[in-house]
This record gives C-alpha cells, sequence and structure tokens, in this order.
C-alpha cells in the first residue's frame, strides 16, 4: 500500500487558485459546516515562539495542522510561518495526505478575507484598496481581492520600505495601478486589508468612510490588534465565528474590555453573510476580524486532496 500523499507547496498553489479557495470555503458553509462547534486552537509557549495545534472534522475527512510561529525567523532569512497539515480518512483515521502547512496557511487566509470581501464590499465600481503588509499574507491577500473585485488602485503601506515598493511593483505587474503610501491614506480607501504582525493599531479608525470594509487577519492573540477601538465601535463587525472571536480577537476584546462595545455588537459571522441570512447595512464602515480557524484548513486540505486526483 502506497503512503500518504504528499502536496508542496508548488503543487499546491498550481492545483488551486484564490477563487477556487474562496469558492470552496463558501460551499462548506452553504453545507452545514458550523465553524462555532470546532476545538479551540491550541497554542504553546516554546523557545523559539509558538506551536498551534488545530484539529478539525468534517464530512468524510479529519485533519490536524501543526504550525510554529517563530518571530525570529524572517532575520535569518527563514519564514515566519511554518508547519505541515496532515489529512485523515474521517471513518478509521488513516492517513491520507501530508501538505505543507505554511502554503496552506497562506491559501485558506487570503481566502476567508476575499469572502467577506464578496459580502461586505461594494460591487458597483473599482476599488480603491490599501494594503497594509508586505509579506506573504499580503502578497496572497493581493491576488485574492483582485480575483474577488476589481481594483482600480493599490496603496501598500508598510513597515519596511524595501518590502512596500516590492509588493507594489508585483501588483504593477498583475496590470493594477500601485504605489506605497500612508496611513492616512484609508480615508479614500474603499477596502482596507490588514495582513501584519503589528500588535498596536495600524491607522486612524475615525478616517474610514462609511461604506468602506476593513479586513483585518494579522492577529490571534487577545492583546494583540491592528485596528483601534474607533474603528469598531463604529463598524458593523463580522467575524467567522462568535466563538474564536471572543476567545482569540484582540481587536474585538481591546474594546470589549475597554467597555466601549458589549459582545452583541458582532452583527454575523461568515456563515450568515453566505447563507444569506445577514445582510450589511448602509451607512457605516463594515469591519472583518478573522482569526484563522481550524475547520479553513480541513476544507481547503481536502479540496486540494481532490484536485491532486484522489476521491
Amino acid at each position: 500500500m502506497s503512503g500518504p500523499l504528499v502536496l508542496d507547496a508548488a503543487t499546491m498553489t498550481r492545483l488551486m487558485g484564490p477563487a477556487a479557495v474562496t469558492d470552496v470555503l463558501a460551499e462548506a458553509l452553504r453545507a452545514g459546516v458550523d465553524p462555532d462547534a470546532g476545538p479551540a486552537r491550541t497554542a504553546v509557549p516554546v523557545p523559539a515562539g509558538e506551536l498551534l495545534l488545530m484539529p478539525a472534522a468534517f464530512g468524510p475527512f479529519a485533519g490536524v495542522k501543526v504550525a510554529g510561529v517563530a518571530p525570529a525567523n524572517p532575520a535569518r532569512g527563514l519564514p515566519r510561518i511554518t508547519g505541515s497539515y496532515l489529512l485523515l480518512d474521517g471513518a478509521d483515521l488513516q492517513p491520507l495526505a501530508l501538505l505543507d502547512g505554511a502554503a496552506l496557511t497562506e491559501l485558506r487566509t487570503p481566502a476567508v478575507s476575499a469572502l467577506a470581501v464578496r459580502h461586505l464590499a461594494p460591487d458597483d465600481r473599482p476599488l480603491r484598496l490599501v494594503l497594509f503588509g508586505s509579506g506573504p499574507q499580503a502578497y496572497g491577500h493581493l491576488e485574492a481581492v483582485l480575483a474577488a473585485r476589481e481594483v482600480a488602485e493599490v496603496v501598500v503601506v508598510a513597515r519596511h520600505p524595501v518590502g512596500g515598493r516590492a509588493l507594489a511593483g508585483y501588483a504593477r505587474t498583475l496590470g493594477v495601478l500601485a504605489r506605497t503610501g500612508t496611513p492616512d491614506e484609508v480615508a479614500g480607501a474603499d477596502l482596507v486589508v490588514c495582513c501584519t504582525t503589528a500588535r498596536a493599531p495600524l491607522f486612524d479608525g475615525t478616517l474610514v468612510a462609511p461604506g468602506a470594509t476593513v479586513v483585518a487577519v494579522g492577529s490571534h492573540e487577545p492583546a494583540a490588534r491592528e485596528t483601534d477601538t474607533a474603528l469598531v465601535v463604529r463598524s458593523e463587525v463580522y467575524v467567522e465565528a462568535r466563538s474564536a472571536a471572543l476567545r482569540e480577537a484582540g481587536d474585538l476584546l481591546v474594546p470589549l474590555a475597554e467597555g466601549a462595545i458589549g459582545a452583541e455588537h458582532v452583527a454575523g459571522d461568515l456563515a450568515d453573510l453566505v447563507t444569506g441570512r445577514r445582510r450589511p447595512s448602509a451607512g457605516r464602515p463594515r469591519f472583518f476580524k478573522s482569526v484563522g480557524m481550524a475547520w479553513e484548513d480541513l476544507v481547503v486540505a481536502t479540496a486540494l486532496y481532490r484536485a491532486a486526483g484522489r476521491p
């Protein structure tokens, strides 16, 4: 009997593009996956950073991602996020496939954001996108947003100028007008995407226009956030799952601790948007906060396994 299928990063990228990954997440939510039902992420501090354990089961499959977060790695020329994903047969838990865990994260996180963008961002005009960050997630989010919406201009705001210029240059190779800019340019944005390692707000939330959409994906720690309390208070807030957001999303937990909002301030989750149970209101910013969840990894890993020709 042959061993598990091995899918490296290059193969995964070849098998499925951003739009296809976004579609499979939407299909899973329509099929009844319950994001609130899964186990919480386990985080274990280690000398190099943190180990994350993320198990899930849905339909005929189960799986677990073991991810490493090593903050010192980029200075060594190594990826900050490492790991592997083990896909299992749901009936007998026999291993079916081993996937590059970092590549899986780089595929599914932008796709989750793109799914929110499909439902929250305007679709009646090309969008002006302000993108915070210049790492792998910033590149992935650029591609995923371009697959979800027509974009008129991309403004890259990055801590490292060289990285920001490189990302803007890459955006231009995709046929988009792009340049670097400053945080206060969120005032003219239709869509703001934050995918950084920042632990404090990146911009003044009072500048975001009513009707604009803000997506924040950079942290899953209760004390870290990319957006400020002013934005959260002004916004109609959506999350992947209320349980995960109220456990890990500093962007929401800090305003909660300040007494600026209550838990009921969360208007809905991805399933509400995808199934049509909830539609965004007019006249307020829309804010989507994700922390990354195990069901997403399982759904995307399953789709990649099937795209590779396995049943």
